[in-house]
């Protein structure tokens, strides 16, 4: 057994070409390109026990090899995996269940009946492979380039494979994200956790693609440090699978819960004062802004127009030939990995990103909510809009981590606040602007609301 460190970019086979002979690349390639026909079926019951596992189960013939593989879906954050990978060598394309014993078979499956094991589809591809290295410091650095064109079948149905997989070798993963980052300033690069499996799989069922990422766990002892990284990982992989599922099959729902996501994402970092200077981030947000300056209005339009709604796939399908989707998620996940928003701040900074969350995180809705003066907008409703990024700074922290709140009715507050950001966003008829003065009126009299903005 051992453990895969990668990152999956998707590309078009345009960039599959320009990667090949990117300078970069180029430069560091030790081994030059080596062509391999990879043929690889994969094994699953008729109930598809292993999928529900997260495991996944395949015979590979390379050249003359045969290659057993089973692989555990691991962790993956924001497209950068880990997991667990065991391969056997057989002299027979023929499965060998006896290989699949307690030293790798997952406990939840201790009582299936392995003989169900049946094929079930294929992906076949042609791999370029080149060794890249380089130096990093005092250390050296071994990636693993792959770049893969062919297909997906499964039944009927089937999917292009167009991608480069970087594989780590030797080294910190960072080195993964700093190259992958590097080839994102100039090409197309998709990052996507989805596997070749996956993939298999969705072709038989296209919800079989776990859109729904567990959110962080918070308490309040946790710091804002460890707490700011853990939901920006969440939301920035929510993201990506989002995307991917949107790219895939254009339901309307996914689009809007993608801008959604970097909404959440957006006021995350613009909630966090001295403890992530505006300057360690200011990359990070100009992408970020201009994504949200163009999918917003097109969200907002779709929302009551079915003309928008059905020419976004192709509109999405453009960006993401753009280099912007892949340099702000590389950019960020790089930017998390190294805490880079730690570099360089003042004490005060400091004593921020150590403070526990319990007290931080009462102290930010205090200060947010006096701000958002909700009295003037029960009076002045024509304006709320103007405080739409203030009410979406208080809604991401009440959305993931108003557990850790001590006080009352934090679910109902989080409800209410919901409704009145959305009234914030609609058009200014008599109607919304009646409605706008009832909703201030209630989140000011919640009991929540009233022990937090004292």
């Amino acid at each position: 057994m051992f453990k895969e460190t990668e990152i999956k970019l998707r590309v078009s086979p345009e960039t599959l070409l320009a990667l090949r002979d990117h300078p970069l690349l180029k430069k560091r390639n030790k081994s030059g390109w080596q062509e391999h026909p990879l043929y690889n079926q994969y094994y699953d019951t008729p109930a598809r026990d292993l999928a529900a596992a997260k495991v996944a189960l395949r015979l590979r013939r390379d050249g003359e090899q045969i290659i057993q593989t089973f692989k555990s879906r691991g962790q993956s954050i924001a497209g950068l995996s880990e997991r667990h990978e065991w391969d056997w060598y057989l002299e027979q394309p023929e499965l060998d269940i006896s290989r699949l014993d307690d030293s790798c078979w997952p406990a939840a499956l201790a009582e299936l009946d392995k003989a169900l094991l049946q094929p079930l589809f294929t992906t076949d591809f042609v791999r370029q492979r080149a060794e890249i290295a380089w130096g990093r410091g005092k250390a050296k650095v071994v990636i693993e380039a792959a770049l893969d064109l062919g297909k997906v079948i499964a039944g009927e149905g089937e999917e292009e494979i167009c991608e480069l997989e970087l594989e780590l070798r030797q080294g910190e993963p960072e080195a993964l994200l700093e190259l992958a980052e590097a080839l994102a300033a100039d090409l197309a690069l998709m990052p996507c956790d989805i596997s070749k499996a996956e993939r298999g799989y969705r072709l038989f069922d296209a919800g079989s693609y776990n859109l729904s990422l567990n959110a962080p766990e918070l308490n309040a002892e946790a710091n804002l440090d460890d707490s700011l990284s853990a939901l920006a990982w969440h939301l920035l992989g929510s993201s990506q699978r989002l995307a991917e599922q949107y790219r895939f099959n254009g339901h309307w729902r996914l689009l809007v819960d993608w801008v959604a996501q970097l909404v959440d994402l957006r006021a995350l970092l613009g909630s966090l004062g001295q403890a992530a200077p505006r300057s360690t981030s200011n990359a990070l947000r100009q992408t970020l802004d201009a994504l949200l300056q163009h999918w917003r209005p097109i969200v907002q339009a779709g929302q009551l127009d079915d003309a928008v709604r059905k020419v976004a796939p192709a509109q999405f399908a453009e960006e993401l030939t753009l280099t912007r989707w892949g340099q702000f998620s590389l950019g960020t996940s790089s930017w998390l990995l190294a805490r880079r928003w730690t570099i360089e701040r003042n004490n005060r900074g400091n004593r921020q990103g150590a403070a526990p969350l319990g007290n931080w995180l009462p102290t930010l809705i205090a200060e947010e909510g006096a701000a958002l003066q909700l009295k003037r907008y029960q009076q002045q409703p024509e304006d709320l809009s103007e405080q739409l990024p203030r009410l979406e700074r208080l809604l991401v922290w009440l959305r993931l981590a108003r557990n850790v709140l001590d006080v009352a009715e934090t679910d109902r507050l989080y409800g209410e606040m919901c409704k009145l950001s959305e009234l914030a966003q609609q058009p200014r008829d008599a109607e919304v602007l009646a409605a706008r003065q009832a909703q201030a009126h209630t989140v000011a009299t919640l009991k929540a609301w009233r022990q937090l903005v004292k």
